[in-house]
């Protein structure tokens, strides 16, 4: 019995969003935790049920077409139960640090929304070993793509996992890797100066979407220009719920500036441009009597 194994299947779905394929992770054996078993396609989960002899459960990192559409039929054909966030009907519900046992491998879900509402990673603590779907990726960087995607809740999560000192990522798609410190304080370095360009766009003038992206993203061939477009909106969306930008018309009128220094009646911290009070002052304001 190889408790400490981890193998990787690959997907047959390569695509500019999915890298070279769904990676599709079985730890242990016999019996295996089957992590993301990618989309619904006869002859790669029938090689996710050769590589992992028996199959005592199966979870999902998230729902999105590339990950989850194969646990419904691997759950018929072994019987194992489904563990997502947001399970199918007869699923289990993942709850946040609560522990899945599967023979001898003991895994940990760890809530990393971000990427989407119900992201999830997998924590192997035995191993130092850590499951990041689309949260982190082997090669390049994750689509933070709203409404469903949320840049300030990924950013968190980044350093929640950060705070796990990992030793091993192995994502979604792409290669694993080994240096996992590194790799996810890269990630945050990267949205750091990522925000900070566009900062610089907004403070020579008004910009819309377009036109932050035609400055920031200049070097980056034409075929990143949507996904660029997305992420630059997720960017823009964080710095207006922190109160440092705002934006002025709709559609592709709209222009997002930087928004005017607010401070607090009371106590003159900054404060978000939709606030009078910052969050200390509102909590005190709630707990004065009335007429206070």
């Amino acid at each position: 019995m190889r408790r400490d194994r981890v193998l990787r299947i690959l997907a047959p779905n390569p695509s500019v969003y999915t890298l070279e394929g769904t990676n599709t992770w079985i730890v242990g054996d016999a019996p295996s935790i089957v992590i993301d078993p990618g989309p619904d396609d006869a002859s790669h989960l029938r090689e996710i049920e050769r590589a992992a002899d028996r199959v005592g459960a199966i979870l999902l990192t998230h729902t999105h077409p590339d990950h989850a559409p194969g646990a419904e039929p691997l759950a018929a054909s072994t019987g194992a139960p489904i563990h997502a966030f947001r399970p199918p009907p007869g699923g289990v519900r993942l709850r946040d640090g609560d522990p899945i046992r599967v023979g001898d491998v003991t895994v940990l879900p760890i809530h990393t929304p971000g990427h989407t509402p119900d992201h999830v990673a997998f924590w192997l603590e035995r191993a130092r070993g850590l499951f990041t779907g689309d949260a982190v990726l082997g090669r390049g960087t994750s689509v933070i793509d709203p409404p469903e995607g949320d840049l300030a809740a990924y950013l968190r999560s980044l350093r929640r996992m950060r705070d796990l000192d990992s030793r091993t990522l192995y994502p979604g798609h792409g290669p694993i890797v080994l240096e996992a410190g590194r790799k996810l304080d890269e990630y945050l370095s990267h949205r750091s100066e990522r925000e900070r360009q566009i900062l610089d766009v907004l403070a020579g003038r008004p910009s819309s979407i377009a036109e932050v992206v035609d400055v920031v993203y200049a070097a980056y061939p034409s075929e990143v220009r949507a996904l660029a477009m997305r992420s630059v909106l997720a960017h823009l969306k964080k710095l207006e719920g922190e109160g440092r930008v705002e934006h002025t018309g709709r559609g592709r009128s709209t222009r997002y500036f930087i928004a005017d220094p607010r401070a607090c009646q009371r106590c003159g911290r900054p404060v978000g441009v939709r606030s009078n009070l910052c969050d200390r002052c509102r909590l005190a304001a709630l707990q004065e009597p009335p007429g206070a």
